[in-house]
Formats: structure tokens, C-alpha cells, sequence
């Protein structure tokens, strides 16, 4: 096979070329890490050199564009990548970090990448460790510790609203006035509790997180609005099927069978990708082995008669690694269309987490064990599970009630 180097200055083959390259083929994937890493065209022409048909586990008809084609499992937006890595800079070793927008490097005075791999850990901690303790620094400091984390995403939009108040503050002065006065304002402006709950239990977590570095002596307490209880709110079969109908794209209809017939959570069916989908077996796996990121349980379970065949009509016409896609796009949210076809239908309530809910509570009407049902939800504890679903159960507490019988 000819380098990659070799075919930097070759032109991009044409889309009628790639689907001659890499249209109907069933060969073992191909798995060069080199070649995940380059254009998509310029993998194509090399692969033509050497007159080998790839399979990337996905059977593309054509590409809509030559963008670059990352292997997945290094797309994953929930992974988490290293925090810094090493560089070369005017002979000598160097770390290079990101904060936010804005790329840093630091020498560490050293040409031996041994001496480099051992000095890095501690001089990176010691440069990213806040200089001050206004609540500011310190949520800048517990970004930087957590980088990759999901929440890290939320928390720059949590931020926005926790900011003006509490950005200046010494972390040690933040008063149970103070997040009051925050609750207030924030329901004056049509704020749910709920979001608020979220905002202010963020400004817990990093407090508690200076607490556990040593960075400030005790996190103040913060003091927010009761927690809301859960939406008790569920679809029924017919409406299910009612929702597919209304349905107008083609990965909406087919993400709303993947999220009843698995139970999976909207984020883990959005990142599954066809090498996790079994159809020999008939089992799907939820969680990357991979993804090395704290999550909530994602299971593997079978999957049924109906939605077996929507899987292999979608794969026949895949152009990218994943189930749910776009005009050779992976897709990032489904509320939008998700809503529109909820309200066609009359239940303008509906939400990818409503399909979950429905699922399970589907399982308990039909009479599964809560253990059961844990399993296929990826709870860790079935006491979770009884405490949400028991009571949809027919059997729950039901010889319980045949012991009073006069």
C-alpha cells in the first residue's frame, strides 16, 4: 500500500469514483489508524492504489460532501481526550493545553521526553490551578480539572445565568442571601424551578470541588429550590405508532422505534453506531467500550421483530458510522422534529426522554420484574426501578391486598 505522504498532492476522487471504491462490498473493516485520520478522498485514492475495497462498517451509496471523516469513536462528543499533550517548541519539550478559546503552551525546559513525561502531570496542575478564589476562578478551575465531562457542556450555559451575581464573590461569601435573591430573580423571569435547581446545585459542585483541593477551607452552603418531581407523563401504544406516522424524516421515525424498543436514553441512542448493532444476534450494545466517560447505565439488549427490519433497511442505505443520521450526518438532537410531530398527533408534551419513560412503563403494565426491567434500563439498583414503575405494575402489592379480602 502506498504511504499516506504519498497521495497529500493527489486530487480528490469524484463522487461517482467513491461509489465505485466503496460501494457493495462485505470485507473485514478496515482498520489503519492512519486511515482514520485523513480526508475521506485522500483515503479513497490511496486505497484505489492498492486496489483494496475498504469497509468502514457502513455501506455509503455516495458522500453528499468531501468534509473530513473522523473515525466515530474519536467524534464521540461525551469522550474525554487527554487535558494536555506533549509538543516540541525551539528544540526543547512543551505542554499544550486549551482553555476555552485560547490555546497555551508552557516549556519544560528539558529535550528528554522521558524527563518531559514525568515533569508534565505536576506543572500542568500547577498551571491550571486557580490563582484566586472568587467563585469565577474557581468554576474556570473545575472546568479545566474536568475537561470532557458532559456537564462541563451544561455548566457553560448554567454559568451564564450565575454570573453577574456570583462571579465576583469570594467563594467564602456566598450566603444562603445570596442565592435567595438569584431563586427570585431568576422565577421573575419565567425561570423554572427546575433550571434553577440545576444552576444552583453547579455552584454546590464546584464548592464542594475547591473544598476537596484545598483551595478554599469549607464550601459555604447553597440553598435552592426543592427539587421538582419527575414528569409522570407516558405515551400509549397508539400513540406511539400515531407519533412514527406524523413522523416526516426518515431518522426521526426510525430514532422513535430505536428509543421504545431499547429504552435507551436520547443521548446513547444519538452516538450508537452500526458495529455496536448485532443483527445476527438481534442484540444492540448502548455503551461504547471505549468511552471511558462517567455516564448513566447504558444496557445491551435484544432487539425485537419490527425493529430489526427498520435496522437493516437503514443500514442498507448508511452513508456514515451512525444508526441515526442525516444526509451523511450524524445528528445531535431530535426535539425539534420530535415536537412537530408530537403536536400533530396532540401531544405537544412529548420528549425523547417521554419515550424512555413509556417504554418502562409498557414493561412493568406487562407484568416483568422490576429486576427485569432494571437490567433492560441499565439501573444499577432495581430499588430505582420499583421506586418509578412498581406501581404500574398489575401484580405490584397485589397479595398484599388479597390478605385483607373478607
Amino acid at each position: 500500500m502506498a504511504e499516506i505522504s504519498d497521495v497529500t498532492s493527489n486530487p480528490l476522487p469524484t463522487r461517482d469514483e467513491y461509489c465505485e471504491c466503496a460501494g457493495e462490498h462485505d470485507q473485514e473493516r478496515f482498520r489503519s489508524p492512519s486511515i482514520h485520520t485523513v480526508n475521506a478522498g485522500r483515503t479513497l485514492a490511496v486505497l484505489k492504489q492498492a486496489h483494496t475495497k475498504p469497509d468502514f462498517g457502513w455501506r455509503p451509496a455516495c458522500l453528499q460532501d468531501w468534509k473530513e471523516l473522523a473515525h466515530p469513536r474519536r467524534r464521540h462528543r461525551g469522550l474525554r481526550m487527554p487535558e494536555w499533550k506533549l509538543n516540541r517548541f525551539r528544540g526543547a519539550f512543551c505542554i499544550v493545553w486549551n482553555e476555552g478559546d485560547t490555546r497555551r503552551r508552557y516549556s519544560l525546559g528539558t529535550s528528554d521526553r522521558e524527563e518531559a513525561l514525568r515533569l508534565a502531570p505536576a506543572r500542568f496542575a500547577e498551571l491550571t490551578r486557580p490563582s484566586g478564589t472568587t467563585v469565577e476562578d474557581l468554576w474556570s478551575g473545575y472546568i479545566n480539572d474536568r475537561q470532557g465531562r458532559p456537564v462541563t457542556g451544561t455548566m457553560k450555559h448554567t454559568w451564564k445565568a450565575l454570573a453577574k451575581r456570583f462571579g465576583p464573590l469570594d467563594a467564602l461569601d456566598v450566603t444562603s442571601a445570596h442565592c435567595r435573591a438569584h431563586t427570585e430573580e431568576r422565577r421573575n423571569a419565567g425561570v423554572k424551578d427546575g433550571t434553577i435547581h440545576t444552576e444552583l446545585g453547579h455552584l454546590r459542585m464546584v464548592l464542594l470541588w475547591a473544598e476537596k483541593q484545598n483551595l478554599i477551607a469549607k464550601a459555604p452552603h447553597v440553598e435552592r429550590p426543592g427539587k421538582p418531581a419527575p414528569k409522570d407523563a407516558w405515551l400509549t401504544r397508539e400513540e406511539v405508532r400515531a407519533l412514527i406516522d406524523a413522523a416526516q424524516a426518515p431518522h426521526l421515525k426510525l430514532a422513535i422505534r430505536l428509543m421504545i424498543a431499547t429504552g435507551a436514553r436520547n443521548e446513547a441512542a444519538l452516538q450508537l453506531t452500526w458495529d455496536r448493532v448485532d443483527l445476527e444476534r438481534e442484540t444492540i450494545s448502548l455503551r461504547d467500550p471505549l468511552d471511558t466517560t462517567r455516564r448513566k447505565g447504558r444496557a445491551t439488549v435484544p432487539m425485537n421483530a419490527s425493529l430489526k427490519a427498520a435496522l437493516i433497511e437503514a443500514k442498507s442505505a448508511a452513508l456514515t458510522p451512525y444508526v441515526i443520521e442525516w444526509a451523511g450526518h450524524p445528528i445531535k438532537s431530535i426535539k425539534k422534529g420530535l415536537k412537530a410531530a408530537a403536536k400533530t398527533i396532540g401531544r405537544p408534551d412529548a420528549s425523547p426522554h417521554m419515550l424512555r419513560h413509556s417504554a418502562a412503563v409498557w414493561l412493568a403494565e406487562d407484568g416483568h420484574s422490576m429486576d427485569e426491567i432494571a437490567q433492560f434500563l441499565g439501573h444499577k439498583n432495581s430499588r430505582i426501578t420499583a421506586s418509578v414503575y412498581a406501581r404500574f405494575s398489575p401484580t405490584h402489592l397485589r397479595k398484599l391486598a388479597n390478605s385483607l379480602d373478607l
